[in-house]
């Protein structure tokens, strides 16, 4: 299940992460040059309570619906509403995957995901500094030179033990190939090696990626079921 990680962490940002088997020569020139620059910003929008039910998607019910929600506004992320529980949810767009990911500018990319307080505390604030970024108009190195000097200034926070998330969605778009392809969980951390917990070995259930921009690892554990509760698809690798 290898070819790359997607974070749209979220999308590594997975954003959103996940494996691929090899794409065919011409697959992957198309994927280079599909989305070279930013769409228009309406091209990334969504209604608002469409997004809000969307996030929600992200985690089971029981989570979800006491969860606070952030939508996506012209300037960055807005709340749409407290939680109680210290989760949070939102959908991730593409700006959230690694600087060199062919989707990186793929208007069609919506990643909802539920953030656990540690994460909502300590790994959302690269999301948001992301969006906030782009949507300011700067382009995709001035993104990643915003945050490595956030980091530099320690405008953005260290992980916390235990941030996590659900992205557990059946109605997720990781990507124009792969669109929904597990529900899964994924956990963050400080930069390690994948190998420290198992992860990308053969019959090992865990996968995992390190996102230098980002500062850290994120591992991935598929799920059996979607949030709704139905089956997730069969793994067929």
């Amino acid at each position: 299940m290898k070819r790359r990680f997607f974070a749209a962490i979220g999308l590594t940002g997975l954003a959103l992460i996940f494996g691929l088997l090899p794409a065919r020569p011409a697959e992957a020139q198309d994927a280079q040059t599909a989305y070279p620059n930013m769409a228009p910003v309406e091209q990334y929008m969504m209604e608002r309570n469409a997004e809000i039910a969307l996030a929600r998607s992200a985690a089971p019910e029981s989570i979800s619906q006491e969860a606070e929600v952030l939508v996506m506004g012209r300037h960055g992320y807005e709340s749409a509403g407290k939680g109680t529980n210290g989760f949070v949810c939102i959908v991730q767009r593409s700006w959230t995957a690694p600087i060199d990911d062919p989707d990186f500018w793929n208007p069609k990319l919506r990643a909802p995901i539920c953030f656990n307080a540690p994460a909502a505390r300590t790994y959302l604030p690269l999301t948001i500094k992301k969006t906030e970024s782009v949507l300011a108009g700067r382009s995709k190195a001035q993104m990643f030179e915003d945050i490595r000097t956030g980091f530099e200034r320690k405008e953005l926070p260290a992980l916390e033990v235990g941030a996590m998330c659900y992205m557990m969605s059946k109605q997720q778009y990781l990507s124009d190939s792969v669109v929904h392809w597990h529900p899964h969980v994924m956990f963050f951390v400080p930069k390690t090696e994948p190998a420290t917990w198992g992860a990308n070995l053969a019959g090992s259930p865990i996968l995992g990626s390190t996102a230098a921009e980002d500062r850290l690892t994120v591992f991935l554990i598929p799920v059996a079921k979607w949030s709704d509760g139905s089956a997730g698809p069969e793994d067929k690798h």
